[in-house]
């Protein structure tokens, strides 16, 4: 047995997975030989019940064994693949073929016969027993013509007491691996983002702000639960530094009222275990976080490990940063980005002492009810750090999600997710075009799906691709439709649905950049003037609430168009995973060139959507409600400006 999965690559740490989560078990089993081969897969729950689930060959000739098994307990499962030798398939096989030739005639039954009475000497005390036995004395008479004998294998009845009595020989086990079963929201959420200083921030009449707050953010939790989000991520919600701080648009030239960025954390009022007085107390937090609950909502926060010059780090454990030649503490940098407002940590000089402060600030951040941290740049400290902190925290707290915003090389963001992330964020921004997509959403789906989660935010504060930026509304609605079917995680950033996409020049980022500066919303007048895509953004949710097909990562398939500009995937679950007993299929025909009408063919691999060659089924658009009778081969066509993208659901019979 080779090429056991899931697995991670060298199977460093444990792969994974998440409560609800239809995993597929894999191995490459085979011998010297003819003999027809059996496999299974034995798993040991976290509470040390045995499974076993058979595998079976659904490619001739590759030698791959596969099945899907659902797993529901979190924590640590066990499990290993056995093969073995299956006598009687192997000889039944040679059987048939040796009889209807006439060869080896009385040999080939006499040896049937034998093998019966070893089944059934297996199965004694089972009422398979007499069974067996009456079928290896009907197979012994030769009275009975060869071809009467060689029937009583083909018999219901001997087929299934074989079945519960089956005869194998030369069972081997491959090793054991681990596979660690979170829960469900580890992988699974729709994902929003705000700044509570925005939410009823208002200007004073000699131009300063009053900043929002927690209060005044509670107010927006029911539009956010409304439109069918279930994690609200925070930005820093601590206190922001004085010291080089920032002004609109990243400029280095504050007012006297500007907030500064979040990511400037700490201030004489304190550092990362304290919170910001422009948004409340610690109880305010608290409080908003149990509205929050009630709406249905998990609050995530910001774990940015990053100082302001004012930070009492700073002056407390110098020892912590980094000092150059010239004295000067040096600051952040992403060219050609400069953060001269923030000062990155330096774990090279106190590691144990650095790592001991942050797993104090986690763990308090936890007792004030917190379960999600989005990390901020954690391809910037050091990997065993992570490994570290990710397993203190999960073993006395395993119910926490770490998401991981790492838009750095692949090795470093999936190294990350194998150390113990529960999210990641990806390149899915900058993958635009039908082929990156189709690459990418691939990759996702199969070839790091045992460690990486993706969460496809399609913006952030600081990602504003220039596809969104000249594609308008129907560029807005393909990106959100892809990464709330393509993923079973998804996110947005306030004002998405607004289509705010005016970018700073030369950059891509948003003009007047939230970071810097508050920024107030009209929220019920830009729905009443039809400005807002919030309806469109609810139904994604809806769709993919009603649809646990979505709710899976590894069960995506691309489909083909004859249109370059035209993506087609699918996912679907088979029925005896679905509460219904009915399959659960979803196909996503997207047209992701914003600025056109497209007209093409789709071509569907039926056998991936569980259908039958040359079958037709009916399917329904989730979207405008319109039904449609489709086979192999589909004549589309998607108006960018009208509705660019498909969500089809697939009309399986009952039954399927």
């Amino acid at each position: 047995m080779r090429h056991l999965s899931p697995q991670q690559p060298e199977n460093r740490w444990p792969s994974k997975a998440f409560a609800g989560e239809v995993v597929p078990f894999a191995a490459t089993v085979f011998r010297e030989g003819h003999d027809i081969l059996g496999a299974e897969v034995v798993l040991t729950a976290p509470d040390g019940t045995v499974e076993r689930h058979p595998l079976e060959q659904r490619v001739a000739g590759t030698d791959r064994w596969q099945t899907e098994v659902p797993l529901e307990q979190t924590g640590t499962w066990r499990w290993h693949v056995e093969a073995w030798a299956d006598d009687w398939a192997t000889w039944l096989h040679a059987a048939t073929v040796k009889i209807a030739a006439g060869v080896d005639v009385e040999l080939m039954l006499l040896e049937g016969a034998q093998l019966l009475e070893r089944a059934a000497t297996h199965a004694a005390g089972d009422p398979a027993a007499s069974v067996l036995t009456d079928a290896r004395t009907a197979m012994s008479t030769t009275t009975l013509t060869p071809a009467a004998r060689l029937a009583v294998a083909t018999d219901a009845r001997v087929v299934a007491a074989v079945g519960r009595h089956p005869l194998q020989s030369l069972r081997t086990a491959s090793e054991w691996l681990a596979l660690h079963v979170e829960r469900t929201r580890a992988a699974v959420g729709s994902w929003y983002e705000f700044f509570p200083r925005s939410e009823g921030a208002k200007r004073r009449k000699d131009g300063s702000w009053q900043s929002g707050t927690f209060a005044t953010a509670t107010k927006r939790l029911p539009a956010v639960a409304s439109m069918g989000f279930d994690v609200l991520y925070l930005p820093p919600i601590h206190p922001i530094g004085r010291l080089n701080r920032k002004g609109p648009n990243n400029t280095l030239t504050p007012g006297p009222h500007d907030p500064g960025s979040p990511w400037a954390i700490g201030s004489s009022e304190g550092g990362h275990d304290a919170v910001h007085p422009d948004l409340g107390t610690v109880a305010d937090f608290e409080a908003f976080v149990a509205a929050a609950a009630k709406n249905g909502i998990e609050v995530a926060i910001d774990l940015a490990l990053q100082c302001a010059p004012d930070h009492p780090w700073v002056s407390e454990h110098p020892e912590w940063f980094t000092t150059l030649p010239d004295g000067t503490i040096r600051y952040a940098e992403n060219p050609p980005k400069k953060y001269q407002d923030i000062y990155p940590l330096n774990f090279d000089n106190d590691f144990e002492g650095l790592s001991r402060e942050v797993l104090r600030i986690v763990l308090l951040w936890i007792e004030r009810g917190v379960r999600i941290f989005r990390v901020d740049n954690p391809h910037t400290k050091p990997l065993h750090f992570w490994e570290w902190l990710l397993h203190e925290v999960r073993s006395a707290h395993p119910d926490i999600v770490f998401l991981a915003e790492a838009f750095t090389r692949p090795p470093m963001m999936q190294a990350l997710a194998g150390a113990g992330f529960q999210q990641s964020y990806t390149y899915f921004t900058w993958r635009n075009t039908k082929v990156e997509l189709e690459t990418y959403l691939a990759e996702l789906s199969r070839e790091t799906s045992a460690f990486l989660r993706p969460n496809l935010f399609v913006n952030t504060p600081d990602i504003l691709t220039e596809y969104l930026q000249f594609g308008g509304v129907p560029a807005y609605k393909v990106r959100a439709a892809i990464a709330a079917t393509a993923s079973p995680t998804w996110g947005v950033y306030a004002g998405y649905e607004l289509i705010e996409n005016v970018a700073r020049p030369g950059s891509e980022e948003n003009i007047d950049n939230e970071k810097y500066e508050y920024k107030p919303r009209d929220w019920a007048a830009a729905e009443k003037a039809g400005a807002s895509i919030a309806p469109y953004l609810t139904t994604l949710n809806r769709i993919r609430n009603e649809h646990p097909a979505l709710r899976q990562l590894r069960n995506l398939s691309v489909h083909w168009s004859d249109d370059e500009a035209i993506l087609v995937y699918a996912k679907v679950l088979p029925g005896r995973f679905v509460r219904s007993g009915r399959s659960d299929g979803i196909i996503v025909v997207a047209n992701v060139d914003p600025h056109s009408a497209r007209q093409t063919t789709v071509h569907l691999d039926l056998a991936a959507l569980g259908l039958e060659p040359g079958s037709t089924f009916d399917v329904k658009d989730l979207i405008t409600g319109e039904k449609f009778r489709w086979g192999a081969d589909n004549f589309v066509r998607l108006d960018a400006f009208v509705e660019p993208v498909h969500i089809l659901r697939i009309e399986y019979p009952k039954g399927t």
